[in-house]
């Protein structure tokens, strides 16, 4: 993985971020769970991070993203779950309707350095596999 520049820094922010919906309902399968994985893309785009891994269990999403410093883990995973959230709860109403909100408020994030970061992907990558 390689530094990042921007105008005043050179940076190499890696962030890990697992959460689930709500009552840990396994309802991330299928088409759903394809349409998810679209969406965070287009949210980490939107705020200028770069998806490293991405791995969409139906009971829970591992995401590791690479970010710029402007921008908070809390405004990262708030974006991405309200993105994620709002167009999923439009285009499949039948599933996640039975959920009161599509993902819990909490989440889990760590910071990893460039040493870590292949450990990291090579984890979340293997979730699911064994399946």
């Amino acid at each position: 993985m390689d530094y990042q520049k921007s105008r005043n820094a050179t940076y190499l922010l890696n962030y890990h971020f697992v959460w689930i919906p709500r009552r840990r309902r396994p309802v991330l399968r299928g088409e759903i769970a394809n349409r998810c994985r679209q969406l965070i893309w287009e949210a980490a785009e939107e705020i200028d991070c770069q998806v490293v891994s991405l791995a969409i269990e139906p009971d829970h999403v591992h995401l590791f993203v690479n970010c710029p410093p402007t921008i908070a883990p809390y405004q990262i995973i708030h974006r991405i779950k309200g993105r994620t959230a709002r167009f999923l709860r439009q285009e499949f109403p039948n599933p996640l309707m039975k959920l009161p909100s599509m993902w819990t408020s909490s989440y889990f994030v760590s910071t990893a350095g460039n040493v870590s970061s292949e450990t990291i992907q090579r984890y979340i990558e293997a979730q699911g596999k064994s399946n």
